[in-house]
């Protein structure tokens, strides 16, 4: 537990999948036996599906994966994967993502799959952000809509993020 309570907010990104992993171990149960978690986790399902969706149907998925495939893509480079904390981490082995045990391709995030980005949970960057070229291609009100259903997600992921440190916290002064 001593390490457990260590959060690595900083550090690499290994390590910081080391902690998530020993707390789903360690905490999984005490964590989805709370009922605003366990609402929240359902929630944040149907949010990230409502975004991925809106993603589609506005085309920003085929210009991302045309840029990577053409272009080299950056926008999920090297380096992002430190913006991610073990609270983040940890919320995406309660959804059942399977975290990576290493960098797929050297220049690209460390979540980044063959498929696009292997984590369901993203930072707020990776949820937000769309470089010009996608969104000069991408049909205004199709962009209103996902904006939407980002923000929906985003909403719920920081509520989520929020209540497990703070049950941690509790759990920890006992």
């Amino acid at each position: 537990m001593s390490d457990l309570k260590r959060i690595p907010l900083t550090g690499s990104v290994e390590e910081k999948v080391a902690w998530a992993r020993a707390g789903h171990l360690s905490w999984d149960g005490f964590l989805t036996r709370d009922g605003e978690i366990s609402g929240l986790l359902a929630g944040l399902e149907r949010e990230i599906e409502a975004s991925r969706k809106a993603m589609r149907a506005g085309g920003v998925m085929l210009a991302c994966r045309a840029c990577e495939e053409t272009e080299g893509g950056s926008c999920c480079g090297a380096g992002i994967e430190r913006k991610y904390d073990g609270y983040l981490l940890l919320i995406n082995l309660m959804l059942g993502v399977e975290l990576p045990e290493e960098r797929l391709e050297p220049n690209s995030c460390f979540f980044q799959g063959a498929e696009g980005c292997r984590l369901k949970a993203r930072h707020v960057i990776c949820i937000n952000y769309l470089c010009k070229k996608v969104t000069d291609q991408v049909e205004p009100e199709d962009l209103s809509l996902l904006r939407e259903a980002e923000g929906a997600e985003l909403h719920t992921l920081f509520r989520l993020h929020e209540r497990i440190k703070k049950l941690l916290r509790e759990m920890s002064l006992r």
